[in-house]
């Protein structure tokens, strides 16, 4: 008998290990810069493994899924999990940490290919409120790891990668002995079908917008310490309250999406993202909480309804469809993470030349890093305006139906 609930649960703690692998990292990487002597340059490609391990997870687990099914691409979630923390544990420089944060950047993936397209069977006639309810526990995740990382910042980064064995086991034991759901569905079972579903022009449109709701969501939230740090805020404080109020607004999405669909929610999403870090880029103190509370906002259902769109506008596309828009959100997003280092490393430079002391060039560093950041969102808003009004105008079956 399959119980439902366990496995969903079950998928939440997966979920849960992927986000606190990504806090905790975001709270980590003053340490390991201090300890292993590396540039924001540098940390920018150990960061970048993380979300390159995930695309190349999604690559292979998304047509898998056809063939092996949810419950062995899960396990071999666990297994990347487990080897990726044991060796970052045991890492003793900048080559050691890049290749442990490929496995847990790998295992990060393999939870998506594996349980998205689960979720999405499980609850056929209610797949983007369940995908939002299940991707609550990124935030939600997220804001585990942050507290944890605040409040064990007094000791060593090992004791806070440690952390992330809890939710591993807790999930492999979940998982354990369940019978899972038979694997192929009646739309998009194979992979030919679904690879013609995905090269229709609205699947590859939507891929073209993952890149930059992806990026705009995790590259700013990854470099929250270094993009905030001297404005006059706590950035794990932030990074816990933004994702907080996304955990929240995800759990209660149903009524939203149903309300605007989600085209609509995508469009107001992109809106709310630009104002959010247009304020962040500017702001210190107080302001610099209200502007986050913003950007939580605008950020809030992008991952979820993005892979929700495809799931129910784009259904032959299949669970690869869906596997592979969540990889090439990782993708663009690792490409971004060297990107943002350099804009940090080169703008803190030229305020340092300048004359600023070197609080200040942190300082003016975020903010002009943040100012780039800030185009990814406009570029959104356009073209999920375009997108909202040409499927209103038309309400002709899209090219995946």
């Amino acid at each position: 008998m399959i119980n439902k609930n366990r496995l969903f649960i079950g998928s939440c703690f997966a979920l849960i290990t992927t986000a606190m692998a990504f806090a905790i990292r975001a709270g980590i990487l003053n340490k390991l810069g201090a300890d292993f002597q590396l540039t924001d340059t540098e940390l920018g490609y150990i960061n970048q493994m993380a979300f390159l391990g995930f695309p190349i997870a999604t690559m292979i687990g998304g047509p898998l899924y056809n063939a092996i099914g949810p419950k062995k691409i899960g396990f071999v979630a666990f297994f990347a999990h487990l080897l990726g923390i044991v060796l970052t544990l045991s890492a003793t420089g900048f080559w050691t940490l890049f290749f442990s944060t490929f496995f847990i950047g790998f295992a990060n993936g393999t939870v998506e290919a594996a349980f998205n397209p689960l979720i999405a069977q499980m609850y056929p006639d209610n797949k983007t409120t369940m995908l939002n309810k299940f991707h609550v526990w990124f935030p939600g995740g997220i804001v585990i790891g942050s507290l944890i990382s605040q409040a064990m910042s007094g000791m060593s980064w090992q004791s806070q990668i440690a952390m992330m064995l809890i939710p591993t086991a807790v999930y492999g034991f979940l998982f354990f002995g369940q019978a899972f759901p038979e694997h192929k569905s009646a739309e998009g079972s194979s992979s030919a079908t679904n690879i013609k579903a995905m090269l229709s022009p609205l699947y590859l449109f939507m891929i073209f917008c993952m890149f930059l709701t992806a990026t705009t969501e995790l590259g700013t939230q990854q470099w929250v310490e270094k993009l905030l740090g001297q404005a006059g805020a706590q950035p794990l404080i932030i990074l816990a309250m933004v994702t907080g109020l996304m955990a929240v607004g995800r759990f209660f999405a149903g009524p939203i999406i149903h309300r605007l669909n989600p085209t609509g929610v995508l469009l107001g999403s992109a809106i709310f993202a630009t104002l959010g870090i247009f304020l962040m880029s500017s702001a210190q103190g107080g302001m610099t909480y209200v502007s986050a509370i913003v950007f939580a906002i605008g950020v809030c259902y992008f991952w979820p309804t993005m892979i929700g769109f495809v799931a129910e506008y784009i259904p032959k596309s299949g669970a690869f469809g869906m596997s592979i828009m969540g990889g090439a959100g990782m993708f663009a997003t690792s490409v971004f993470q060297p990107v943002i280092g350099g804009w940090l490393d080169s703008a803190r430079a030229e305020a340092l030349a300048g004359g600023a002391s070197a609080e200040a060039a942190e300082l003016m560093a975020g903010q002009a890093t943040l100012s780039n950041i800030v185009i990814l969102p406009i570029i959104l808003t356009v073209a999920f305006a375009i997108l909202y009004f040409v499927r209103r105008k038309s309400n002709v079956a899209t090219a995946g139906h």
